[in-house]
């Protein structure tokens, strides 16, 4: 009787689990769940699905989770960060600073990574004196979203995009400042109309002051380095480079990346494409006529409110050569609907808050609308 229970229990408790992952990572398991389907009524070769993936791109991205964690390890940017709070006297003034922190930050350290340093930074100040804080996760959800737009760096499709268009580093900025600008300039507007100038008192922040000084040092002069060889298309050298050096010195680092993110992109890349591939699919998207720049900009902006942005910009690179009207497209499409962008959902799961999404949905929608029509104006200006 005993062992039958236990037999019974076995399948119970591994489906547990598998439920229990599923809704931990749910962008990976769609994306396991699609693969099988797709092998099981389209199948290729398996020999087949790596040439599917931009390794040029996962290799740029996996140097970066590992530089990016060498600077947070250092504790370089919190201590920045609960500095900078200090010159801060009013509500409205912490809200313009975080969001130009959150935004300034994932110009260099992608976007998930300026949350999880400004985020808790909002959680531990709010602990000092109370503060807004539905309203300030979505400002700074919004910031990194908008600062991210300015650089390869910034966010997963900035960096595919930039690999794909072959495109400098600074050409890549200079296209996309422009669209950078314009939406800084409607957060900051944004921002002084939630925000009252009720006066604060942050005196109490006891900031930590343990900055690794050495490991800072060596991940910023790290990170240059590995961007001008990324710039010059030598990604796997710089990775193979950085990977090394801190497996030797600090392994902890390299272990502690974000491996299911490199997982997940490398099967967004077979998946995606697999599906793009697919003959009905390939001429739904053809007959969109992709390659006049404003038909780019709006494809992107409005597949993103259902599928995210990086998905977006992976399946719609191989209709268009424009790069700079479809980044336009997935950058405006990281705003609306919280599903636009990975950052927005990263955002309210840090904050721990409940009943954040309708709020998050009235402010971010009609953010949508005016950066749908402002980045067309600017597409066309420009």
């Amino acid at each position: 009787m005993r062992e039958s229970q236990q037999g019974a229990r076995g399948p119970l408790s591994l489906v547990r689990r598998v439920g229990a992952f599923a809704a931990a990572e749910p962008v990976l398991s769609i994306l396991v769940v699609a693969l099988l389907a797709l092998q099981m009524f389209a199948p290729r070769p398996l020999s087949t699905l790596p040439a599917l993936v931009d390794w040029q791109t996962v290799m740029t991205l996996a140097g970066l989770l590992v530089l990016t964690k060498a600077i947070e390890y250092s504790g370089l940017l919190t201590w920045l960060a609960h500095r900078l709070v200090h010159h801060v006297h009013s509500e409205r003034g912490l809200a313009l600073l975080l969001v130009a922190l959150a935004a300034a930050l994932s110009t260099i350290v992608t976007n998930d990574v300026a949350l999880f340093v400004v985020v808790p930074l909002v959680l531990s100040l709010h602990q000092l004196a109370p503060l807004p804080l539905k309203r300030l996760v979505i400002v700074i959800a919004l910031g990194v979203n908008a600062g991210s737009v300015l650089t390869p760096l910034g966010n997963p499709q900035n960096l595919f995009l930039w690999q794909v268009s072959g495109v400098s580093f600074t050409r890549f900025v200079l296209g996309l400042a422009p669209l950078c600008a314009f939406l800084m300039a409607m957060l900051a507007v944004l921002s002084v109309c939630l925000f009252k100038t009720r006066a604060l008192d942050l005196s109490k922040d006891a900031a930590p002051q343990r900055v690794d000084r050495t490991l800072a040092v060596v991940a910023a002069a790290l990170f240059g380095a590995f961007v001008l060889l990324a710039d010059a298309h030598h990604a796997g050298i710089a990775l193979a480079g950085v990977g090394a050096g801190f497996l030797i010195w600090r392994p902890r680092i390299v272990l502690k990346i974000d491996w299911l993110l490199l997982l997940i992109f490398v099967l967004m890349f077979i998946v995606l494409r697999s599906v793009a591939a697919l003959p009905w699919i390939h001429h739904a998207l053809a007959s969109l006529s992709l390659q006049t720049p404003m038909r780019a900009f709006a494809a992107g902006a409005v597949l993103s409110q259902a599928i995210s942005n990086v998905p977006a910009a992976i399946v719609l690179a191989g209709f268009t050569h424009d790069w700079r009207a479809l980044a336009f497209g997935v950058s405006v499409g990281g705003f609306g609907v919280a599903i636009g962008s990975l950052a927005n959902l990263i955002a309210v799961r840090l904050s721990g808050e409940r009943g954040v999404w309708l709020p998050f949905h009235l402010i971010s929608v009609p953010f949508w609308i005016a950066a749908f029509f402002g980045g067309a104006l600017l597409l066309h200006l420009f």
